[in-house]
């Protein structure tokens, strides 16, 4: 990707279904904040059936590498 940059994406899926959250940590590469929130949703949307309003996200930064 030319001029990507890598975010650290932190937050948890609360479905009534659950008894307790599911906190996640993703490392995604995107040129902005939103499209990187965007493909957050995405990912864990297909993944967990959760809607946007199941996921609370509790901090979004940029990285330098993906390993930080």
């Amino acid at each position: 990707m030319s001029g990507a940059k890598t975010f650290k994406i932190s937050g948890e899926i609360r479905k009534s279904n659950l008894l307790e959250p599911i906190k996640f940590t993703k490392i995604i590469e995107a040129e902005k904040r939103e499209h990187a929130l965007e493909k957050m949703y995405a990912d864990i949307g297909s993944r967990h059936k959760a809607k946007r309003f199941d996921i609370k996200i509790f901090g979004i930064e940029e990285v330098s590498e993906p390993g930080d």
